[in-house]
């Protein structure tokens, strides 16, 4: 610890790296004070009860940044650009093009590919939005809004997330950390105060709760502690290069390891599995006031079935589980892997080079991601554990939430560590 703060008090006194830091911070409070503007026609206390009955909508508050539930002209926050994201990665599976651009054309495929998930972003954002307002319209959270009113709604919520889109790719030009991450990252540490105001409601309400806030407060730093363990934790597979003799240099014979992390997915199947359960959750609240009676009657015994906390729970579970897995398919390659340590000379000692080797890190990538996925689904379904256990809805370990905010303390002090070491070998 001493060392980490060592190295922060170095960060600001060298005048490059300080008017990083403080650019990234700028750029963070940029994006609260947008936060806190919110749209017209918005009944607050209505806003508030639909979030605290939809644990889904909760969940996807965490990544607009908390500027969903203020109904801000950032709404969407960077949710928009992260689907656009995901689709393009998905898309690398189904259209050989955009695989060769993103992966064989260096630079350049990447910018262009990049580009691509940008104007994906606004089509994305403007029919979150339109879906959104009906929805929030249906619950009496936005009033009546003429035709002219609703259109600029979108086409505000549109160009909000563009601009979080953009002050996010700012960020992370600076080299301090990814922009999205720390957008979010701002978000989830900004509602920190008010959780800690409802803890203090409670201690004056009810003195007795003592033992079980303390409790909260043990068990909240055993999580923190789990969460830093696994996401740094990884499986390190042994290579060996084989000896090259060119000209009169012999190259190669040396040994290194192959990583291979538990957590390889992070968050993204915890998005997967939450975007997946809001399609019929949303579709059940446009149609539960149906003229249709079947259609009626149905909606509504789809809200009761979402509305069951161990159904929801169980299904989120094994989302998560499942999406862990397919993601790490879609990224993870084992015979690409086998096939590039074998052009390098590389070979697992004891296995045979080629097919033997690709089956023999699938087996491990296996093994691994089972860890890596149950974690992630305990991880999501912890705040239903926690409110379950203390049977107060205030104290809840917001899982997905400490997530992101430990990945992202991680990676941005691993950022600012290797600026710190460019520095020493200059």
């Amino acid at each position: 610890m001493k060392n980490w703060l060592g190295k922060i008090i170095r960060a600001f006194h060298l005048k490059d790296l300080r008017n990083k830091i403080l650019y990234v911070l700028a750029m963070m409070i940029v994006f609260r004070v947008s936060a806190a503007i919110p749209l017209p026609a918005i009944n607050t206390q209505e806003l508030a009860n639909f979030f605290q009955r939809n644990e889904l909508f909760g969940l996807l508050n965490i990544f607009t940044g908390g500027a969903l539930s203020n109904m801000s002209i950032v709404m969407l926050g960077v949710g928009p650009y992260i689907t656009a994201t995901i689709v393009m990665q998905l898309l690398t599976m189904v259209f050989p093009k955009i695989e060769e651009m993103y992966k064989e054309m260096g630079e350049a495929g990447r910018h262009k590919f990049n580009q691509y998930s940008r104007m994906l972003t606004v089509p994305l954002a403007a029919l979150q939005g339109f879906a959104l307002i009906r929805l929030l319209q249906s619950q009496g959270v936005v009033g009546h809004l003429q035709s002219f009113d609703f259109l600029t709604a979108i086409l505000v919520a549109v160009g909000g997330s563009i601009f979080l889109m953009w002050i996010g790719e700012l960020i992370s030009e600076k080299g301090i950390g990814n922009g999205v991450s720390l957008l979010i990252f701002a978000g989830i540490v900004a509602g920190i105060p008010s959780a800690i105001g409802q803890a203090e409601f409670i201690l004056e309400g009810n003195p007795a709760s003592i033992p079980i806030i303390i409790g909260f407060l043990i068990f909240a730093l055993l999580v923190v502690a789990g969460v830093i363990l696994v996401t740094e934790a990884q499986r390190n597979i042994p290579v060996s290069y084989a000896k090259q003799v060119r000209g009169n240099k012999m190259y190669g014979g040396v040994s290194t390891y192959l990583p291979m992390r538990v957590n390889n997915a992070g968050v993204i199947p915890i998005i997967f599995a939450i975007s997946l359960m809001l399609m019929p959750s949303m579709a059940a609240s446009f149609l539960a006031n149906a003229n249709i009676s079947w259609i009626k009657n149905a909606a509504q015994s789809l809200n009761s079935i979402f509305s069951n906390q161990l159904f929801y729970g169980i299904l989120y579970f094994l989302l998560v589980i499942f999406f862990t897995y397919f993601y790490t398919a879609v990224t993870f390659d084992p015979k690409n892997i086998s096939s590039n340590l074998q052009k390098q000379g590389g070979f697992i000692p004891g296995i045979r080079p080629g097919e033997e080797t690709a089956k023999f890190i699938k087996n491990i990538l296996n093994r691994v991601t089972l860890l890596g996925a149950i974690f992630l689904g305990i991880i999501a379904v912890l705040p239903l554990l926690m409110q379950s256990l203390t049977n107060i809805a205030a104290l809840t370990i917001g899982g997905t939430g400490l997530l992101i905010v430990v990945s992202v303390v991680l990676e941005t002090i691993k950022q600012i560590d290797s600026q710190l070491k460019m520095r020493d070998y200059e």
